[in-house]
């Protein structure tokens, strides 16, 4: 069974072998990393990826992925529609932690990178619409300087500043951290408040749509 991941930096391909390894052993993952797809996505809008979406995860299933999952929450609407045109599942890291913060109640999202914002809002109202929910009631945080810390390198820094913001929320039930690379500041928090990452359980979601 081979999985392709989508990644838009370099970050998320020793994260996502060690969960293989610890909870997937003999899945093997085959990763594809696009850092100009997020670049132009923050800039102009995840529609303007959308091409080149559909054709790297073309290439990837005639490369033998069985499955696809895109661990970018910008540009995962995007990677899902692309599914449809060939014909193998292709999984957002972040619908799973979606589906769960919904039925929680009260979600506050942090982001580090403004263009996640959006998409990672539409993501929680179509998982409440689907669980027959009212609708989410979402309140979203952009971590300001977390994402320049982030592309210069500052992995620490980085994760300081979205635990610093997750122990900060109030009148919440869940915390969702929007982007895959956040996962890290969940162990740095002292809130009582849940929070969610996407990577644990993106992945194990997409393991079962592989082996379909």
């Amino acid at each position: 069974m081979t999985l392709a991941l989508l990644h838009t930096s370099p970050v998320h391909v020793p994260v996502f072998d060690a969960l293989r390894d610890a909870g997937h052993p003999g899945t093997i993952l085959r990763h594809a990393v696009r850092v100009e797809l997020l670049t132009t996505a923050a800039a102009l809008g995840p529609e303007a990826v959308a091409d080149e979406v559909e054709a790297v995860v073309a290439d990837l299933v005639t490369g033998g992925a069985d499955a696809v999952l895109c661990t970018c929450s910008t540009i995962g609407a995007v990677a899902e529609a692309a599914g449809i045109a060939v014909g193998v599942p292709v999984l957002r890291v972040d619908r799973p932690m979606a589906a769960a913060a919904v039925r929680a109640g009260r979600v506050t999202v942090l982001a580090a990178l403004a263009s996640t914002l959006e998409p990672t809002r539409a993501l929680l109202t179509d998982e409440a619409a689907g669980a027959g929910l009212p609708g989410a009631d979402v309140r979203t945080v952009l971590v300001e300087g977390a994402w320049d810390r982030f592309t210069a390198g500052d992995h620490d820094g980085f994760l300081d500043l979205v635990a610093a913001s997750a122990d900060a929320v109030r009148d919440a039930d869940v915390i969702v951290l929007a982007q895959g690379s956040m996962a890290g500041a969940a162990e740095r928090t002292t809130t009582r408040i849940p929070v969610l990452s996407s990577p644990r359980s993106g992945l194990a979601a997409a393991v079962v749509a592989a082996g379909r």
